[in-house]
């Protein structure tokens, strides 16, 4: 089971330190190991997230989300879309963008680091808005009650998580964006209309995106109650099935275009922190490649095992590591912080969910033993 899941991930270490050593010596070896720890870290919560997703496809989308979904993260976020962002800031053309990126390292940093703000923006209301939906819906299973009881009942309010991330993007574009650090430390720029643009697509993204495949996956879920309810014959059950088929496969696809968003949205703080170790890109794309590998595998192993359906709070520890993630990306606007304190934040939270979902068990198990009430146990903490 090991390594039918992470044998790809294995695979792709061993070449892409090997092809390091190669081409970088000792050096470029440790770098990139160096930079597929920090990704692996810093996207933990990112594997959580995906797992909750991605139990609902079918085995066809699974090995996409393995195959195409690692192409695009490796090749489209950690080396295509630096490139991409440096062509649209210094409005260069793609040949022009590559040569910076490959030839002047000094260069390619700067303006990938001023454009950090609109990346931030983006990238943090769209985490936010996960965090928030997730945090305003009222669940059977609850972690920390006292705090998800009370936000569950105001976030009855129609529309409340877009009127909350639109109230913090407007005190983030008129606050930390308002005075935004030039890079080299030589004073200071206004990057608020740049940043409440970019938020505002963040958040646009997130409802399109995520609109749509939560729409087909209501319409599979529809399909599928009409025919139990029906108890239909076996020939009109076939055809019924084939319609859920071609729902399930719509719905798996927008998942999908969600899961790749998701996926670009916690990668840039990774893509971003790399800079403090290297500015080669290269060097970054297959140090951050690497540990994206292992999201992915790490992803459906948690699916294969059913693991967030053994340990129940896993998924609000990811939902509360996004929370902080989104704060700490919209933060970094105007100030730095430290790649170790956001991978540490984000590993602490499911730690202790995981801690608290071993206790539930352990609880659950001892008043199934004594007859007792199970329902209080699911309560959470």
């Amino acid at each position: 089971m090991l390594l039918k899941t992470f044998g790809w991930s294995f695979a792709v270490t061993a070449g892409g330190l090997a092809l390091a050593g190669v081409l970088w010596g000792w050096k470029g070896l440790a770098l990139v190991a160096i930079l597929s720890i920090l990704e692996i870290s810093l996207s933990f919560d990112n594997a959580v997230i995906n797992a909750g997703i991605l139990r609902k496809m079918n085995p066809f989308w699974q090995k996409m989300f393995l195959t195409l979904g690692i192409l695009i993260a490796v090749f489209g976020m950690r080396l295509v879309f630096p490139v991409v962002i440096v062509a649209i800031t210094a409005k260069l053309g793609p040949i022009d963008a590559v040569d910076v990126a490959i030839n002047d390292h000094e260069r390619y940093e700067q303006l990938v680091t001023s454009a950090h703000p609109a990346i931030a923006a983006f990238g943090g209301m769209f985490l936010l808005m996960i965090f928030l939906d997730f945090i305003f819906e009222d669940r059977d299973i609850k972690w920390l009650s006292w705090l998800e009881r009370p936000f569950a009942r105001i976030g009855r309010v129609e529309s409340l998580s877009v009127i909350v991330s639109l109230v913090v993007l407007i005190i983030t574009a008129t606050t930390v964006a308002t005075a935004v650090p030039v890079h080299g430390g030589e004073g200071t720029i206004d990057k608020a209309s740049t940043v409440l643009l970019a938020g505002v697509g963040g958040l646009l993204t997130y409802l399109i995106v995520g609109g749509i495949s939560a729409f087909f996956e209501e319409r599979l879920e529809d399909e599928a109650d009409e025919a139990d309810d029906a108890g239909e014959a076996s020939a009109p059950a076939k055809s019924s099935g084939a319609a859920v088929a071609g729902l399930a496969g719509k719905a798996a696809f927008f998942m999908f275009l969600y899961l790749e968003v998701i996926d670009a949205s916690f990668s840039f703080d990774g893509v971003i922190g790399a800079f403090a170790i290297t500015n080669d890109i290269f060097v970054m794309a297959l140090g951050l490649g690497i540990g994206a590998m292992y999201i992915r595998s790490l992803t459906v192993f948690l699916v294969r095992k059913g693991t967030l359906d053994d340990y129940v709070y896993l998924e609000h520890g990811a939902h509360y590591a996004i929370g902080a993630l989104a704060v700490i990306l919209l933060a970094t606007i105007k100030y730095e912080i430290n790649e170790v304190i956001t991978g540490t934040i984000g590993v602490l939270l499911i730690a202790l969910a995981f801690w608290s979902s071993v206790r539930r068990n352990r609880k659950e198990t001892g008043a199934g033993a004594g007859g007792g009430d199970r329902q209080e146990v699911a309560s959470g903490v």
